[in-house]
């Protein structure tokens, strides 16, 4: 058992939130369906979106489970599901309500030419309007855009709290017996590869939680991990020593991923089911890699990382629909795509760090950003990963 902080956990979960402001960036660039789309999308950027695109939502949910397992063993079941649900559901309402919706309503006004006003839109937008429809169908209204990590990490927590702490720790003994040698990479991605060659093309993901069984057969799978090798120190040491294995397994699934968009459709259709197993080791050799050189370079403190750690779940709250309103507001000057993604990436962290020094500042607004209470004071040595979990 460990007992030792992982607070490369939360430098791990800082950087991937802020890879997150990098991606939606550039989903309005490149040619994949989004909310709003520049002009004169490209695919240019798409092989550097893979990069992050396979495991970087899967590292969160890793990182939330062990973070849960901490809290689990401290507060006990019905302490874990109270705490994670005022910590997550207060934001996801605030968030529905305020801040995704100015997303919807430049999605409608790009798609189906909506004339009316952000008024007019808001009117629609509390009575569950579902009538903006376009050829990939009707949007649903009110709705959680990129805040679909919440609800999905709030039941998951649930599960977990149902489990109860001593099953989790047993199952992270067992596990740390099966998960060593080559089986480290070979029974994951085989879990993952199962999952997205018998589900992906059934169920597509959509971010509706009840109907959303591909995104749950990898998600809570990865969850219950991060739960269960929390305090298996070996665990983490055991993705150290194969970190450049699995940076070597990672750079390769990657170019074979990227060499797979370009080949003609008969052949994709073909070998689609290879294709996805190669995606899954993509998946999880990413996790491995970013864990390894994290536990090996960043399991280290600092007055940043506690700073961080408490402003990063309020920029992933404003992020996608900062990006957005900046995106429609830079479009009349013409800039560069270069110089406008920049513009875009540096005002959305300006402002949603703008933001937080507000929020840490003033109690009433800390639940609706998922900020503690300690936010606004100096951080305490020991606040991180388990009070700050997003």
């Amino acid at each position: 058992m460990q007992n030792k902080r992982l607070y490369f956990l939360d430098w791990l979960r800082i950087g991937a939130f802020f890879l997150l402001v990098l991606f939606h960036t550039g989903m309005y660039y490149v040619t994949w369906d989004w909310h709003v789309k520049t002009p004169h999308p490209s695919d240019a950027l798409e092989p550097f979106m893979m990069l992050s695109s396979p495991w970087r939502m899967s590292l969160l949910f890793l990182i939330g489970g062990a973070a849960a397992a901490f809290l689990l063993e401290k507060l006990g079941g019905k302490g874990l599901a109270k705490e994670r649900s005022k910590r997550l559901l207060i934001p996801l309402i605030f968030g529905m309500f305020f801040i995704v919706p100015p997303q919807a309503y430049f999605e409608v006004v790009s798609d189906v030419a909506y004339q009316g006003s952000y008024f007019d839109f808001m009117q629609l937008y509390v009575r569950a309007y579902h009538g903006f429809c376009d050829h990939n169908g009707c949007l649903d209204l009110p709705t959680w855009n990129h805040l679909w990590f919440l609800p999905y990490l709030w039941l998951y927590t649930l599960i977990l709290a149902g489990i109860g702490s001593r099953r989790v720790q047993a199952a992270g003994e067992w596990l740390l017996g099966q998960l060593h040698g080559w089986k480290l990479f070979v029974l994951p991605v085989a879990v993952l590869a199962l999952g997205r060659i018998l589900l992906l093309s059934h169920w597509p993901h959509t971010h509706n939680l009840v109907a959303d069984w591909h995104n749950h057969a990898m998600s809570l799978p990865v969850f219950l991990l991060g739960a269960a090798m929390a305090r298996q120190g070996e665990f983490w040491q055991r993705l150290d020593d194969a970190r450049f294995a699995a940076l070597g397994f990672f750079l390769a699934s990657w170019a074979g991923i990227v060499c797979f968009g370009t080949m003609h459709e008969a052949f994709q259709i073909t070998w689609l089911p290879a294709a996805r197993t190669v995606y899954a080791l993509c998946q999880w050799s990413g996790i491995v890699a970013v864990c390894g050189f994290g536990h090996r370079h960043l399991n280290f403190d600092s007055a940043k990382r506690r700073y961080l750690t408490q402003a990063v779940f309020p920029v992933y709250i404003l992020h996608q629909t900062l990006i957005i309103c900046l995106a429609m507001a830079l479009r009349a000057a013409g800039l560069p795509p270069v110089t406008e993604g920049i513009l875009i990436v540096v005002l959305t962290l300006a402002i949603s760090f703008g933001v937080f020094e507000v929020v840490r500042r003033v109690p009433l607004l800390q639940p609706l950003f998922g900020v503690g209470k300690a936010a606004g004071a100096k951080p305490a040595a020991q606040d991180g990963l388990v009070q700050n979990l997003a």
